[in-house]
């Protein structure tokens, strides 16, 4: 079957003058666009019940020693981090519990953009880790954990000289 049978008729000249020509499709890329900005930082609410979770934002950089993670975790007590690698995957998990009560009559909220609930990441390492060396630091909100690779076994080698008859 061809791609160009699958497009509606009348639009198929589309493809050759290029999607700025397009009314249709301008007008679906200029509803993505303001979708997306829309959205930008909405989080799924978190639930246990049904396995969603929040996700905290993060930078993971790769160095010569090893892998640098640092995640944001805003309003987090030390005390409820649980970081765990196991088969070279790092799982970052958290939970950060409810300050307010829904039922205050003192209080009428207005606007409500706090996160609650279990935040939770996992990264698959691209390397053997030295699980043993792996540490974490905790300050103000961000957590820092650094995972040494293993020393990489020296691949031994040898030239093998080919022979004619």
């Amino acid at each position: 079957m061809d791609f160009r049978s699958m497009i509606p008729f009348g639009r198929q000249t589309a493809l050759t003058r290029g999607p700025e020509t397009d009314p249709f499709l301008a007008m679906r890329r200029e509803m993505d666009r303001l979708f997306d900005d829309f959205t930008r930082d909405w989080s799924a609410p978190a639930n246990s019940a049904s396995g969603r979770f929040l996700s905290p934002k993060v930078d993971v950089a790769e160095t010569e020693t090893g892998l640098e993670l640092t995640a944001e975790l805003p309003g987090i007590d030390e005390k409820d981090i649980e970081l765990d690698l196991t088969e070279g995957v790092l799982t970052l998990k958290a939970e950060n519990k409810v300050e307010r009560e829904e039922n205050d009559e003192k209080k009428q909220y207005h606007l409500v953009e706090r996160s609650y609930g279990t935040f939770m990441r996992r990264f698959a390492l691209p390397f053997e880790p030295k699980a043993d060396e792996v540490t974490a630091s905790f300050d103000k909100g961000v957590l820092k954990v650094t995972v040494p690779r293993a020393r990489e076994l020296e691949a031994k080698g040898r030239k093998i000289t080919v022979n004619g008859h």
